[in-house]
């Protein structure tokens, strides 16, 4: 979600994530086939309390962190969710959430929550129709649920997010996808690229020319509405942007080849830009972003499964900071393959969480990704 006033081309994420992620809780009624989590009918004992969850946001907040979002399963299941909206608010933290479109969301619900002071309410919409929709989420009624709750947030006057995940399961959607989200009134969509873990495993991923079609699309949707676009998990978005502003400022840099770097101007102005989806600083895994599972595990990234601690026995600010595994995360010189010798690699870095899915190498090239590199053009010259 979008931070209005936070210079984020200052932002040090060697210090200091952008957005912190709490999965509050895994307990969720829908069966969603992509769930990283495979969430479960009933609420894990072993989840972090009311007071642990305070004391993480404190934590949150001096880290230096201005996002967070209460993520689940279903963050509606937990009876505190508006207490600890309210003790992130007074924290000054901005305070997201993610429901699930289940009978527990209810416009009172959502009354509460902006009483308690959310800044902003997210819904996951993966299909045009009820039935591409409900077939996703495996919970018949769902789209007309979504798309209810979307109603009621806006007449509470509470900016509205989507989150939508692609794969060759909707990939013939995107265009009636784009069509809709147009109407909703919305200030956010995020696009998530989807990381065949979890139940995702069982879906096939788009492939990296079917990402670049995706990219395309979006691209040009972001030049003619007023909402923010993010993608998640297919951080060469910002690569394809870059080489798009490139070529349409007819910019051209002498080289041996076709594929000759983004000037420095360019990524300079990406660092600048509007959504922190497109910025020349990439938020990726343990880069800007990291995860708190729903019993405090500590994570790059939800769909990266490699835990570097827990809060219940370490600080955050170390976890995030000091661990190896970020530090690796943070350091585009240890990336391998195609990511390792890309002129982008500081400003997309591939998803680390595809690399690890598809390969077992957390570090090795993102296979999502059609780029080929200078270094490699100009090796096989």
């Amino acid at each position: 979600m979008s931070h209005p006033g936070l210079s984020f081309a200052k932002f040090d994420f060697d210090v200091s994530p952008f957005l912190v992620i709490w999965e509050t809780t895994q307990a969720c009624p829908l069966a969603c086939r992509h769930c990283r989590a495979d969430a479960i009918e009933r609420r894990d004992p072993d989840e972090l309390t009311t007071d642990e969850g305070k004391q993480l946001l404190s934590q949150i907040r001096d880290l230096g962190t201005p996002v967070c979002v209460l993520s689940g399963g279903d963050p509606m299941r937990r009876p505190d969710l508006a207490e600890l909206i309210r003790h992130g608010r007074d924290l000054g933290l901005r305070m997201a959430t993610i429901p699930a479109a289940s009978p527990e969301l209810t416009r009172d619900k959502l009354v509460t929550l902006k009483q308690a002071g959310v800044a902003q309410i997210a819904f996951s919409l993966d299909g045009s129709t009820a039935a591409l929709h409900d077939a996703f989420r495996q919970v018949e009624g769902s789209y007309d649920k979504t798309l209810e709750a979307i109603r009621w947030t806006r007449e509470l006057d509470v900016p509205v997010q989507i989150n939508s995940v692609f794969s060759r399961y909707n990939q013939h959607d995107i265009d009636a996808m784009i069509d809709l989200v147009k109407t909703l009134g919305i200030v956010f969509w995020e696009v998530f690229s989807l990381v065949p873990t979890g139940r995702g495993s069982a879906l096939e991923p788009l492939s990296a020319d079917e990402h670049e079609q995706l990219f395309a699309k979006l691209y040009d949707l972001s030049q003619e509405v007023r909402f923010i676009i993010k993608v998640t998990e297919a951080p060469h978005y910002r690569r394809y942007v870059l080489q798009r502003r490139a070529a349409e400022a007819r910019v051209t840099e002498p080289g041996p080849s076709t594929n000759s770097a983004i000037p420095a101007q360019l990524a300079r102005d990406m660092s600048a830009a509007n959504s922190f989806g497109t910025r020349g600083k990439g938020i990726n895994a343990g880069k800007g972003f990291c995860f708190v599972s729903h019993t405090g595990d500590v994570f790059g990234s939800g769909f990266l499964p490699m835990p570097v601690g827990n809060v219940r026995d370490e600080s955050l600010s170390a976890l995030y900071r000091d661990s190896w595994l970020f530090k690796q995360l943070r350091d585009p010189s240890r990336l391998e393959g195609r990511c390792g010798i890309c002129e982008f690699a500081d400003v997309c870095g591939g998803s680390r969480a595809r690399a690890f899915a598809q390969t077992g190498n957390y570090l090795g090239e993102d296979t999502a990704c059609a780029y080929q590199p200078e270094a490699a053009t100009i090796a096989g010259a």
